[in-house]
C-alpha cells in the first residue's frame, strides 16, 4: 500500500504531463512565442492562449477550494501564498528568466517539448539550466550570491496583520477584515470573468482551435496537479510519507512548475539508486518530454536540430544559465509562476509574471534594434 499510493501520485502526474506535452506540441503553445508575437507582430493569439490557461487554472482552483475538495491555504511548493513578500526575488528572478527564455528560444516547458520533438539545442539548454537550478537549490550558491542581501529586503506581511500575500488577504488586511474567504471568491470570479471577456473578444482567437486547446489543456493540467496533491488523495500521500521508512522528496501540495524540478533531476541523477528522490517535478519533466515525443512520432514531425553557429550556441547557453538561476530565484517559470502561481491569486506570482514578460519583451526589442543597426 505504501509503495502503491506514492507511485499512483507520480503516475498520475506523469500521465497528465504527457497529455500536456502532446497538447503543447500540437498547438505550439509557447509563452516566449506569445510575447514575441505580441511585441514583433502585434499578434495576441498565443498571448490570449496563455491568459486562457491562467483563467482556466484560476477558475478551477476557485471551484475546488469553494467546494472544499482542495486545500492550498497552507504550505505549498513553492510557497506561493506565504506572508513573506520577497518582492525583489520576484522582480529580479522573473526578469532574468524572461531574458533567458528569449535567448534560449523558449521557456522551461517549451524546452522539454522541443526535446521531445528532436531539438538537441534544447537538450543542451536543459542540461545547463538544470545544473544552475541544482546549484541554486542544493548548494550554498543561492545563499552566498543572493540570500544575504535580498532576505532583509523582503516584507513580512504579518507585521501589518496580513496573513498571506493573496489579493484578498492583502485587501482584507488593509480593510481590517478577519475572514476574507468571500472576498477571495468574489475577486477571483471577477478576474476570471475579466480575462475570459478579453480573451474571447478576439474573433481571430475564437476561430483558432489550437490556441483554445493549448490554453485549456495547460490550465486543466495545472488544476489537476492541485487536485491531486491538495485533496484527499494528496492527504493520503502525505500520511503515507510520514510513515515511510525512507522519506520521499517534496511530498507537498503543489502543481506544475519546470525549473526547480530540473535541479531536483540533477540531484536524483547523482544518486540514481535512490528512488525516493523521484518526485512530482521529475515525473512532470519526464511526462512532458514523453508526451511531446509521442505526438511528434505520430505526426511524423520529429526532426533533429542543432546549433547553426557558435553565436547561436552562446545565446542558448547564456539563456539557459539565466533561466536556471532566475527560475529558482523567482520561484517559478512561465508555467510555475505564470499559471500555477497566479492560479492561487498570489501577488508575488503576478509580479513575477509581469517581470518575465518585461524581461522577454525588452530583450526582443534590443535584439531587433541590434539587427536593424547591423543591417
Amino acid at each position: 500500500m505504501e509503495f502503491t499510493i506514492h507511485n499512483q501520485v507520480l503516475l498520475s502526474v506523469f500521465v497528465i504531463a504527457a497529455l500536456m506535452g502532446a497538447a503543447v506540441n500540437k498547438t505550439n503553445f509557447c509563452a516566449m512565442g506569445a510575447v514575441s508575437d505580441w511585441v514583433n507582430m502585434a499578434d495576441t493569439g498565443r498571448l490570449r492562449a496563455w491568459l486562457l490557461a491562467i483563467a482556466v487554472a484560476m477558475g478551477s482552483v476557485l471551484a475546488l477550494e469553494a467546494s472544499g475538495r482542495v486545500n492550498i491555504s497552507g504550505t505549498t511548493f513553492p510557497p506561493y501564498r506565504t506572508e513573506n513578500f520577497a518582492w525583489l526575488r520576484y522582480l529580479l528572478g522573473g526578469g532574468m528568466f524572461g531574458i533567458g527564455m528569449t535567448l534560449a528560444s523558449g521557456c522551461g516547458s517549451k524546452t522539454l517539448v522541443r526535446i521531445g520533438g528532436g531539438n538537441l539545442k534544447s537538450l543542451v539548454v536543459l542540461a545547463i539550466a538544470s545544473g544552475m537550478a541544482y546549484l541554486m537549490l542544493w548548494t550554498d550558491f543561492y545563499g552566498v550570491l543572493f540570500d544575504r542581501w535580498m532576505a532583509p529586503l523582503a516584507i513580512g506581511l504579518s507585521r501589518y496583520g496580513i496573513k498571506s500575500q493573496t489579493l484578498d488577504a492583502i485587501l482584507g488586511g488593509m480593510l481590517g477584515m478577519d475572514n476574507t474567504a468571500t472576498l477571495h471568491l468574489v475577486l477571483g470570479v471577477l478576474i476570471v470573468a475579466g480575462l475570459l471577456l478579453f480573451i474571447f473578444r478576439s474573433g481571430d482567437f475564437r476561430a483558432n482551435r489550437d490556441n483554445i486547446l493549448g490554453g485549456v489543456a495547460v490550465g486543466l493540467a495545472v488544476a489537476a496537479g492541485w487536485a491531486i496533491t491538495g485533496g484527499s488523495f494528496g492527504q493520503a500521500w502525505k500520511e503515507w510519507a510520514e510513515m515511510a521508512d525512507t522519506v520521499p522528496s517534496r511530498v507537498e501540495v503543489q502543481s506544475y512548475t519546470f525549473i526547480s524540478p530540473m535541479g531536483d533531476a540533477v540531484r536524483y541523477l547523482m544518486d540514481p539508486a535512490n528512488l525516493s528522490l523521484v518526485n512530482f517535478g521529475i515525473a512532470a519533466l519526464a511526462g512532458v518530454i514523453v508526451g511531446s515525443f509521442c505526438y511528434a512520432l505520430a505526426k511524423r514531425s520529429f526532426r533533429i536540430e542543432w546549433f547553426a553557429t557558435a553565436g547561436d550556441f552562446a545565446n542558448h547557453a547564456s539563456g539557459a544559465v539565466l533561466m536556471g538561476v532566475g527560475g529558482v530565484l523567482g520561484m517559478g517559470c512561465t508555467i510555475g509562476q505564470g499559471v500555477t502561481g497566479v492560479s492561487t491569486m498570489a501577488l508575488g506570482s503576478m509580479l513575477t509574471l509581469a517581470a518575465i514578460i518585461a524581461g522577454a519583451a525588452g530583450t526582443m526589442k534590443l535584439q531587433y534594434w541590434k539587427m536593424m543597426r547591423e543591417a
